[in-house]
Parts: structure tokens; C-alpha cells; sequence
């Protein structure tokens, strides 16, 4: 039986795993062996586009034009292998063939979508450009061009007078004629003919006209232009010059990279042509004309830019996942320009929504239902084609999965940190092997939802890597082996706002020698971290010490300072604030104010500063068209708390300058003047801030490792100290660190404390006595941080009691004899030792003599013996341990007068005894024999009622009853194999009171799903139990089960009793009298069809006596489970 079950086993599993899997396989066959290609044909031509499929069988092909399914005509007929065929190329204003076709595959697991084809049609165009009448001079260089709007090939110049195999004569394949070294015999008349596989195209005519050569500089007349090709065309870059003498041409790069000896070579006397180019050919190329043996020459540069196809560098990978879990397909393409990425789902175009999303290039699938299966396509897109790479998603159904996680609450810590809490599911809970938080910001559009894993051991998280002053949503999800559950209701929280991470940018300039106005842009929200309440400015001179301030509002963007010192140095400086407080404000800037001079000098140029990368920062500036003339500009920069650069010298016509070799993440001071003919102008400064970006100078920046060696020492009760070691990093910057302090086993988000601090120890203050704490340490780093330290616990020093005893009482029991109770001081984790009672008469008070009494600090209660009457006692109580003494309580009195009578003051009677020694006088002994006689006598008494009552009983053996979960009211029954003396196991159908269903018809329950097992406490041979044992059995009963049962809706899935039938059977108990099974023995030949007989007649008779009740019984019973605590001991008395 056991070898089948386990290859029944076997096969399910095998089942299990290999659909996927082979899911996966069938489909990877859906793939396309030829994919269409870009043509070029002639109207009226035959075109035929490829296109052939492999995968499962049928495989389906249909064909889009410009995105739009095409239909078969007679026109467009779709060939049985796939491809289109066109008889008859059309190219009319109305109808053309021309444009992108795509063919789409498909079979049963999905469709794929092929790469793009372009169907071009060669027509006849007229010239864009003719060739120009040109007047050169003898010795120089003359040049034609021409060009047509598409691509001819050849281009051929005409001439009636100049035959074509001159050395002195080069034609370029782009339309342009070169004729070196003109001599008079070259005037004349010059055309060009454009031929291409369809037409032939002759352009106008232009003259030459030749005069005689003077003198000259070597001088560039067509220099190279920018370029813009696709892979492995042909490049031409120009380069003629003329001088005299002849001028020598060369080629270079401008990043020094070598020219490419193997596709380049020069055309007539300095054209450089590339052939074949690829994307290594991409760069500034260098044309220079040298006059021989002189140092004069003059440069021409241009930019060749290789569009390069799109080609997916990551490619995404098929998942299986399960209902409700998450799906995330990577992509990643390339090309120039950089390609656009979008998603396919069976071939169109995916509808993004609230749980499909793309981030960049990713698409993330969140809450997976079964319509998800499918297969997605990422198809990177550019001008130069498209390529497409698929993936398929598997859904992996699962009906027994968890409910949702429930009552989800989000808590406020800090600014950047919120607690989340939740309950577990409500079924299935115990399956549950993690939780999943999802959470993302709740305002704008396709944000990026994040996720964290954690185990099925918590039922709450610290979410602390938010920004501060922003919405969140969070949802959480339950994950079992087999799916998920549902993603539970969303909640959103707010972070707390924080100060400003940084101050605004300032800019600096002076319209005249006594002011500076101050320009800075508002602060982005990430760096804000909240609304602004104000600006303050402060400034000084660079001579004296003192500071002035001004606080401006929170929407103000410039501000001017007047009555200032002329050519005077000035330090500026900016802090932001909001409700939270200030940041610390920027570092000081310098400015000086231009002289008194009565000439006119330029005025401030309005200087923009752009970063261009991580490295280099782009400067553009112009001047006032009122301004005096500008013979040059004096352009200076250098890092914040650096000394300035050199003056960069620029001449009056530049008014753009890139500076580079800066650092990433610094912020840069970039000053700039313009110089007239009465000297300096007025200066403009700004500051910006160089972006941050990988590479190997800023790798270790980028992600900060944590602090290390994190260690706790003790101070005192309420206090640690806290150290760490700054980890091993290259980093000149300032560095800060964030301490975290948890109760452990708290989820109060107010006993959360950060502490900031720029040291690497830290005090921790105002912590409670005696409790656990666990601390963490996080480092900053120019606004970076690194991941929390491993955590360190320690538990606080216990402290002495800060309260005094609580509830003090002093109750008079005798003429001369008190009883003094009180509770433990309320304050938590606490511990007292020894409690001390000061007692004193009035008159002994005034004295200052008061009687002590000591208590251990179990107990709250001790008694003041030898009291005079007629005295008023005064009573105060302090508690202690090793580490001190407490308050003493506030003076509780006791009035003492002569005969019974007593006045107290919040009396108190207790049951419970202090010590267990009490010095009682015969008086109180008499009472307390009298009152336990009495008490004996009545527990007699019933003990006699409860014999008498179950003596026609039978009675039963030591035996335990396990009540199982059956089919029917009649279940069968197993017998234990071996006798136990003291445990005996049974397994019997649970019955259940009567009760009323909605039209009052009685009926009875006979059978209760779940098991329980009951174990009697008596040997064989004891004495019988009471009638009424059946319903002490089945009445309210809590201990929990082993085994669970589906099918119970009265006992729930773990066989539990619940309160309502417990509360019923106690009130309405069925009584029947019928014959109840004999007690098992050591004799084996007890059959089961026996004693299920005998709870067959039990059972008809419950019904036959359905308001039977009998006399109050009690059994003593103890249950135990499989596996289970010790037996549980309980009393019961069920009467009617």
C-alpha cells in the first residue's frame, strides 16, 4: 500500500513539474526561420517578402502594412509557404505599395511579430540642387555640386569642352566635381546626369570663368560638413583648399583614435571616403591645409554620426508563476539612435494599467490572473529598423491558496520611514511561508512600485527608504509553495517632511558698484522634502566678521542688496527651511562689487550653466545689446572650498565654453566678465552642482558600505553609549550617520527613535529600565546613504523604582491588629525585592519615631500587631532593590477608638495572606474552626447526593476516547491492538445537543466532525460514572486538536468547540438514559461491530427522549492530542 501511494505520489509531482516545463518547450519551437527584408523595386515590378514560421502545428502567418492586417486580394496573395507576393507593384498618389510590412505567426500557445521591412519604390525625382556658375582663380580649385532628393547612383558630370580622364578632375559619388589646379583651358560649361536602376536625370548647366592667379594664404573653401549614414555606406568628407603656394591636406581624429587604413582612403588631393563604415567610425574628423615648410595652416572639423540598427543586449526570459504572484521581463536594446521599447502580448500592443506597468525598458506584471498567459514580445524600435526578442508567461493555477492578509495598518515614523502592520490571513494561514510588501508613491503617473520579501515570522515591517513629504500606497501578499493569495486592501501613509536636503543654486551679479542681486531657482520637491517656509540670506565683507541677515518668504526667487562698498568683497551664503527646522546653510560665496569709475564698462553677461555630463558642464552667456563693445570675456571656476583656477582669457565672438575634468556630485562656482576698452566689467557668478554617473572614480560613491564594529556599553539604567567604525571607503566628502533604537517586540511607531549625528558614537538617552533594545547604524554620504548595520541588542541596566507602591490600604481586622495590603508600583519592568512599611501614632510621628516592617517583594500584604486603641496610625509604604530605594507611598490613616467600632480610610479586605505566619489570638482561631467545619459538612453532604444518583451506572475502565473526524453518523471504529492499563484508545462519533432549526423543528445532530480525544481518570474496577457523564463529555470543550477537519462548520477547520455550542449544551443538555458501551478490557475478541452497535441504540434513544433530563452529574476528564501538552484536568457539572 505504501510503495503505490508513493508512486501515486510520484506521478502527481512528475505531472506537476513537467506541464510547465514542457509548456515552455512547445512553445520555444515558435520562431521564425526567414523574416522579411527591406527591397527596392521599380513600379509596375513583381515584389515577393519572405516569411517562413516554425512551431507547434497549425501555424498560422498574416501580414500588416503599417501596422494594419492586410487582407488577400488579387493584388496582395499570401503563398502557401508564408511570404507576400505582389504582381504588380502600384505607385500612384492615390494607392502605393510603398511602406513597412511585418508578418505575424501564431499557433495555439500565442503569436510572435516579425522585424520590420521597408517596401521602397525607385521613382524619378527632379534636382534639389543644380550646379552654380563659379569665378575662380588660375591655380585654384573649382567645385560643382548637385543633389537629388533620393539616393542616384552614379552621378555623373557632363562637359562639352574637358574630357574626363584629367588627373587634375575628381568626381564624388555624392554629386560634387573637383577640378584642381584650374587653368584658363578649364572655363566653360559643366553639368551633372543622375542615373538609378528606374531613370536618368541631366541637371542645368552652370559656367566657369577662370581669371589669374594672385598670391594667397592657404585658405579652405569646402571644408568637410556634418554627417549622418547607416551602417556600411559610403562616407565622403571634403576638403579643398587653396592658397599659395599649394597648401598640403591631412586627416585626423580629434580623440586621437587612428583613421581606419583598411575602409579609408583619399580621393583627389585631400577627400577622405570611408567605405563599409560601422559604429567604430562615429567621431570629429580633422581637415587640415598646411602651407608647405611654414607653420601656417588653418583647420576644418566635421562630425560623422553611423546610425546603427537596434539590437537587443538583454534579452527577456520566459517565467512560470503563480496566480496572483509577480512577473518581471527585462529588456535591453541599443543602437544610434537609442531605439524605443515596447511590449508586445500575442503580437499587440500591451495595455498597460494599474497592475501592468513599464519602467524604462522593464515590464512588470503585478496580481497575475490566468488571462496573462501569454507570450510577450520587446520590440526596440529607431529609425534605422526594428528587432523584436519574446518570452513566455506561464500561469500556475493553485484553489488552495491563503486569503489575504487582513486589517492593514501604516504608521508615520519619520521622514523617511513608515511601519506597516497587518493580520495574518484568515484561512489557510498556517501554510503561509512569506509575505510580500508592495509599495509605491501614490501621486503622479507609471511610478515604480518597489517590493520587499519577508518571512511568515512577522506580521509587521519598517519601510525606511522613502522620501520624506511624500504619499505612499502600500499592499501586502501572502505566498504559500503553491501561488499566493490576493493582494490585500491598499492603504496610503504620508512621511513626515524633514529640512531641506541642500539650499538653492545662487546667482550673483552687479548692475552697478554699490549692489548685488541674488537669483536662485526653487528647490525640486526630492530635494525640498517638504514645503518651504522661508529663505535666509546672509552676507559680510571678506574683512570683517560680522553678518547680516535677511529672512525672505518661500516663493521668492531673488532679492537685491543695495548700499554696498564699491570694489569690495563680499561672502554670501543661502540656508532653505521648512516647519521642521533649517538645513545647514551652503558655503560661503564670494563677489566683488566693480569700482567707481566714470568711464562705462559691459555690463553683467547673463550666464546659463547646463550639466553636460557627470564630468564636464556647458557655460553659455550673452550680453546687453546696450552694453559698451566687448573686446573679450574672463571666464574662471573652481570646486566649492577649493581656491579658484586660472582666468580663462575668450575672445569677444565665443559665447559658449564647456568646461571639463570635473568631478561627479561637486558643486562648481563659475565666474564670468567681459572686458571693454576702460577695463574689467561687472561680474556675473553661479553655482552648479556636476550630476552623478557610474564609472570607476565613482563607483565606491555610489554604493556606500555600512558602519561596522557597532558596539553598546552601558551608562546607567536609562542610558547607553553607543560606537562604530566609519567603514573602509575612499571618499573626501562629509559624512553623517543615523542611529535607530527599537523596543524589542514593540510596533508602536512612537518608541521608533533616529538620532543624526556626524560623530561615530552617539548617547543614547531617556530609555526604559530593564528592557531590550536593538540598535542600527546607517551612513550619508552626498546624498547617499548605505544599508542599515547588522543589528545590535542590549539590554538596559534595571533601575530603582521610580513610583511607590500603588492601592495602600490598612483595614483594622482586630482591636489591635491591622491588615496592610498594597500592588506593585505600576511603572513596566520593574523588579522589587523587598517592600518596607513605616507605621507611627500620631503622637509617635510628631516624635519622629517611626516602627519599620520589611517584606519580601512577593508579597503585597503584612499585619500591624499591638495597636492602642484610641490612637490615630499613620501608614506609608516604599519599595526597593539592590539598586535603591523608592518613594515612599502618600500617608494612609487608621483611627483606633475604644469597642467594635473603626473609622479607615479606603478599607480594603483581602483574601490573600502576606507571609503565611500570623500571630491570631483565640478569638479569631474559634472562627476559623467554625467556618471550616461547616464547610466540610457540605461537601459531605454532596458528595452523598452524587453517589447515591450514579449507582445503576456501570462502570467504565481507565480508557481514553478519540472522537474523528467520519463520513457518516455511523463511522467505523478501530480498536487498539494492545491493552494499556492506564491508556486506552477508542475512536467514537461525537454527538451534539439538540437543537431548533428555523421552522422550530427539533432535530439532532449525531455526528461532529474534528477529533478529540478524552482521557477518563480511573482504573478498572472504579466506581461507576453518573448518567449525565455523556454530556460532560461533549460539553464546552477548548483544547486544540491535531487534526483538522474541512467539513466542520461547527467545530471550524481545526475541530475546535466554539463558545456558542459550549454555551447551548451547558443550557439545554440531552439527557437520554440508554445503555452506555461496556468498558474496553485486556480482551481482544471485543469486535467493532459491537460497540458500534451499542452507540447505534445509544443514539436512537437520545432521539426517542429529547427533553429527558436528569439530576446534576460531574466527571473529572483530561484530554490529550497527538503530539499534544500534558492532559488538562477539568471539572464540570451539567444539570437541568
Amino acid at each position: 500500500m505504501a510503495k503505490f501511494k508513493m508512486k501515486v505520489y510520484q506521478d502527481w509531482l512528475f505531472f506537476v513539474l513537467f506541464l510547465p516545463l514542457s509548456s515552455v518547450l512547445c512553445f520555444s519551437e515558435l520562431s521564425f526561420i526567414t523574416e522579411p527584408s527591406d527591397v527596392t523595386l521599380l513600379p509596375k515590378d513583381p515584389a515577393v517578402l519572405d516569411c517562413q514560421a516554425h512551431g507547434l502545428p497549425p501555424v498560422t502567418i498574416k501580414w500588416l502594412k503599417n501596422g494594419v492586417r492586410l487582407a488577400e486580394s488579387e493584388h496582395i496573395q499570401f503563398l502557401p509557404n508564408g511570404s507576400l507576393y505582389i504582381p504588380k507593384i502600384k505607385h500612384t498618389k492615390e494607392d502605393s505599395d510603398e511602406g513597412f510590412y511585418q508578418c505575424l505567426s501564431q499557433n495555439k500557445y500565442g503569436a510572435i511579430l516579425s522585424q520590420r521591412s521597408r517596401l521602397t519604390i525607385a521613382s524619378i525625382s527632379e534636382f534639389v540642387l543644380h550646379p552654380v556658375p563659379m569665378l575662380v582663380t588660375e591655380g585654384s580649385v573649382a567645385r560643382f555640386s548637385c543633389a537629388t532628393p533620393t539616393p542616384f547612383n552614379p552621378i555623373v558630370f557632363l562637359t562639352l569642352m574637358l574630357p574626363f580622364y584629367v588627373p587634375r578632375i575628381t568626381v564624388l559619388p555624392n554629386g560634387v566635381l573637383q577640378i584642381h589646379s584650374v587653368q584658363l583651358e578649364d572655363a566653360g560649361q559643366y553639368r551633372c546626369v543622375a542615373t538609378n536602376i528606374g531613370s536618368r536625370l541631366k541637371s542645368k548647366e552652370a559656367t566657369l570663368t577662370v581669371n589669374p592667379k594672385p598670391p594667397q594664404r592657404p585658405r579652405i573653401i569646402a571644408g568637410p560638413q556634418n554627417v549622418t549614414v547607416s551602417l556600411h555606406q559610403t562616407v565622403v568628407l571634403e576638403c579643398v583648399a587653396t592658397g599659395n603656394p599649394w597648401p598640403i591636406i591631412s586627416w585626423s581624429r580629434a580623440d586621437s583614435k587612428p583613421i581606419d587604413v583598411y575602409n579609408a582612403k583619399v580621393l583627389g588631393s585631400g577627400n577622405l571616403v570611408i567605405t563599409d563604415v560601422n559604429s567604430k567610425h562615429s567621431g570629429v574628423y580633422l581637415c587640415r591645409a598646411t602651407t608647405p615648410g611654414t607653420r601656417n595652416y588653418t583647420i576644418a572639423a566635421a562630425n560623422l554620426t553611423v546610425l546603427v540598427p537596434p539590437s537587443i543586449v538583454e534579452r527577456p526570459e520566459s517565467q512560470t508563476r503563480p496566480r496572483a504572484g509577480t512577473a518581471r521581463f527585462m529588456c535591453q536594446a541599443k543602437g544610434v539612435p537609442p531605439p524605443l521599447i515596447s511590449w508586445l502580448k500575442n503580437g499587440e500592443e500591451v495595455h498597460l494599467n494599474g497592475r501592468i506597468k513599464m519602467y524604462n525598458s522593464k515590464l512588470v506584471i503585478t496580481q497575475i490572473i490566468p488571462e496573462d498567459d501569454a507570450i510577450y514580445q520587446c520590440m526596440a524600435e529607431s529609425e534605422q529598423g526594428s528587432v523584436l526578442s519574446l518570452a513566455r508567461l506561464i500561469v500556475v493555477m493553485s484553489e488552495d491558496r491563503p486569503s489575504a492578509p487582513r486589517n492593514i495598518h501604516a504608521e508615520t515614523i519619520s521622514s523617511s520611514a513608515i511601519l506597516l502592520a497587518w493580520e495574518r490571513p484568515l484561512y489557510n494561514a498556517d501554510k503561509v511561508i512569506a509575505y510580500s510588501i508592495h509599495y509605491m508613491k501614490a501621486e503622479g503617473l507609471n511610478n515604480e512600485e518597489y517590493q520587499v520579501v519577508i518571512g511568515n515570522d512577522t506580521t509587521s515591517y519598517i519601510i525606511d527608504d522613502l522620501e520624506p513629504a511624500r504619499n505612499y500606497s502600500f499592499y501586502i501578499v501572502a505566498y504559500m509553495p503553491m501561488g499566493a493569495s490576493r493582494m490585500s486592501d491598499q492603504v496610503s501613509q504620508h512621511t513626515l517632511e524633514d529640512v531641506p536636503l541642500r539650499t538653492p543654486e545662487l546667482s550673483l551679479t552687479s548692475q552697478s558698484s554699490t549692489d548685488i542681486q541674488v537669483t536662485w531657482q526653487p528647490l525640486p520637491a526630492k530635494v525640498s522634502r517638504g514645503r518651504l517656509s522661508a529663505y535666509r540670506l546672509s552676507y559680510r565683507t571678506a574683512a570683517d566678521s560680522t553678518v547680516t541677515s535677511v529672512e525672505l518668504p518661500q516663493n521668492s526667487t531673488e532679492y537685491l542688496l543695495e548700499g554696498l562698498q564699491p570694489d569690495t568683497i563680499y561672502l554670501l551664503r543661502m540656508a532653505a527651511a521648512t516647519r521642521v527646522g533649517w538645513c545647514e546653510p551652503s558655503a560661503w560665496t564670494s563677489h566683488r562689487t566693480p569700482k567707481t569709475s566714470s568711464s562705462k564698462v559691459p555690463s553683467a553677461p547673463t550666464l546659463q550653466l547646463e550639466p553636460l555630463n557627470c564630468t564636464s558642464i556647458v557655460a553659455r552667456w550673452q550680453t546687453s545689446p546696450q552694453s559698451v563693445a566687448v573686446q573679450g570675456y574672463h571666464l574662471c571656476y573652481h570646486e566649492e572650498g577649493q581656491p579658484e583656477q586660472l582666468i580663462i582669457k575668450l575672445q569677444a565672438q565665443t559665447y559658449i565654453y564647456t568646461i571639463s575634468g570635473l568631478d561627479p556630485r561637486r558643486k562648481y562656482h563659475v565666474k564670468i566678465l567681459a572686458v571693454g576698452q576702460a577695463g574689467d566689467g561687472y561680474q556675473t557668478d553661479q553655482t552648479i552642482s556636476t550630476p552623478g554617473c557610474v564609472s570607476a572614480r565613482d563607483q565606491l560613491e555610489a554604493a556606500p558600505p555600512p558602519p561596522d564594529h557597532v558596539t553598546v556599553l552601558a551608562n546607567n539604567s536609562s542610558a547607553v553609549s553607543l560606537r562604530w567604525s566609519r567603514p573602509a571607503f575612499s571618499s573626501g566628502k562629509a559624512v553623517s550617520y543615523t542611529v535607530r533604537c527599537t523596543p524589542v517586540g514593540i510596533h508602536n511607531a512612537s518608541a521608533i527613535r533616529y538620532l543624526q549625528t556626524t560623530r561615530q558614537s552617539v548617547m543614547v538617552q531617556n530609555l526604559d529600565p530593564n528592557t531590550r533594545y536593538e540598535f542600527v547604524v546607517r551612513l550619508h554620504v552626498d546624498q547617499m546613504s548605505s544599508p542599515w548595520s547588522s543589528v545590535v541588542y542590549h539590554q538596559t541596566l534595571p533601575a530603582a523604582p521610580s513610583q511607590p507602591p500603588a492601592g495602600v490600604r490598612v483595614t483594622l481586622i482586630e482591636d489591635d491588629t491591622a491588615l496592610v495590603s498594597w500592588r506593585e508600583p505600576t511603572e513596566p519592568n520593574v523588579v522589587v525585592t523587598r517592600y518596607t512599611i513605616l507605621y507611627a501614632s500620631q503622637k509617635a510621628w510628631m516624635a519622629g519615631r517611626w516602627q519599620i516592617l520589611q517584606r519580601e517583594g512577593s508579597h503585597t500584604m503584612a499585619l500591624l500587631e499591638k495597636l492602642e486603641a484610641g490612637n490615630v496610625y499613620l501608614v506609608k509604604i516604599s519599595a526597593s532593590n539592590q539598586f535603591g530605594d523608592g518613594p515612599f507611598s502618600n500617608i494612609v490613616e487608621l483611627a483606633l477608638k475604644r469597642g467594635n467600632t473603626h473609622r479607615s480610610k479606603n478599607p480594603r479586605h483581602s483574601d490573600m495572606s502576606s507571609d503565611g505566619i500570623y500571630h491570631i489570638d483565640q478569638r479569631s482561631m474559634t472562627g476559623i474552626i467554625v467556618g471550616v467545619c461547616i464547610a466540610l459538612a457540605c461537601i459531605v453532604m454532596c458528595a452523598l447526593i452524587l453517589i447515591s444518583k450514579g449507582r445503576p451506572r456501570k462502570s467504565f475502565s481507565h480508557k481514553v476516547i478519540a472522537v474523528g473526524a467520519a463520513e457518516g453518523p455511523h463511522a467505523g471504529l478501530s480498536l487498539p491492538n494492545n491493552h494499556h492499563t492506564e491508556n486506552a484508545e477508542a475512536l467514537i462519533p461525537m454527538i451534539s445537543h439538540h437543537f431548533l432549526d428555523a421552522k422550530a423543528e427539533r432535530r439532532a445532530s449525531l455526528y461532529e466532525a474534528g477529533k478529540t480525544v478524552l482521557r477518563y481518570e480511573g482504573h478498572l474496577g472504579s466506581a461507576p460514572l453518573p448518567p449525565s457523564s455523556r454530556e460532560i463529555i461533549y460539553g464546552p470543550y477548548h483544547s486544540e486538536s491535531s487534526h483538522s477537519s474541512e467539513g466542520s462548520q461547527e467545530t471550524g477547520d481545526s475541530g475546535h468547540y466554539s463558545n456558542e455550542e459550549s454555551n447551548e449544551e451547558v443550557s439545554n443538555p440531552s439527557t437520554s438514559q440508554s445503555s452506555r458501551p461496556e468498558s474496553f478490557g485486556s480482551d481482544d475478541g471485543t469486535t467493532v461491530a459491537e460497540l458500534k452497535q451499542s452507540f447505534e441504540v445509544e443514539n436512537e434513544e437520545m432521539l426517542s427522549h429529547p427533553l429527558h433530563h436528569s439530576a446534576p452529574d460531574a466527571i473529572r476528564f483530561c484530554c490529550t492530542s497527538e503530539g499534544s501538552h500534558p492532559a488538562l484536568h477539568t471539572s464540570q457539572a451539567v444539570g437541568s
